[in-house]
């Protein structure tokens, strides 16, 4: 079932908002995780955007994609987080590159991890989102364009640099 169908069936039953939470809430979490980097935090902001979205359903333009109104909602709590906190966004948990069990390759593949988490962890927050969105998220330029609410321009630029910079930062760490 498309977003679309589930909000036209969410506004007939209230009750199918459960649907909504079991389609995003691994989606968000990781998404704020990596944004915030507190792990503690994370299920706390993710029920808050689900609170929101909630609240707000009639609100929501269907011209637009659910999934760039939901991750907008996560970027400003997000955001409202750390203005709070005011900290640097430390990733606490390792990124897995991949589930497969090779023994040989398993020690190089954490320390790599390591690694990439570091460089990951010291992008400034505007292109942190970016990659966040694009490559663990998958989101298409215009549900980014729409999720962070600047053009679809900006979000090719932005992703640019930033894998410039993350390339520039990885090459620091001898990667």
């Amino acid at each position: 079932m498309t977003d679309e169908k589930l909000i036209e069936k969410i506004k007939k039953n209230p009750d199918a908002f459960g649907e909504v939470i079991d389609r995003y809430q691994k989606k968000l979490a990781r998404y704020i995780f990596y944004l915030i980097g507190d792990k503690n935090e994370v299920l706390d902001l993710v029920q808050e955007v689900f609170i929101k979205v909630y609240i707000n359903l009639n609100g929501f333009n269907p011209k637009k994609k659910f999934s760039s109104w939901i991750f907008r909602i996560a970027h400003n709590l997000a955001v409202n987080y750390l203005k709070k906190k005011k900290k640097v966004f430390p990733l606490n948990e390792e990124i897995k590159l991949s589930d497969e069990k090779n023994i040989e390759d398993d020690l190089a593949k954490k320390e790599l991890e390591k690694v990439l988490q570091k460089c990951l962890n010291d992008l400034p927050i505007n292109y942190k989102e970016i990659i966040v969105l694009y490559y663990f998220e998958n989101l298409s330029y215009e549900e980014i364009s729409d999720s962070l609410k600047i053009p679809p321009g900006t979000v090719a630029v932005r992703l640019s640099r930033a894998k410039k910079y993350l390339k520039t930062l990885c090459q620091k760490q001898k990667i």
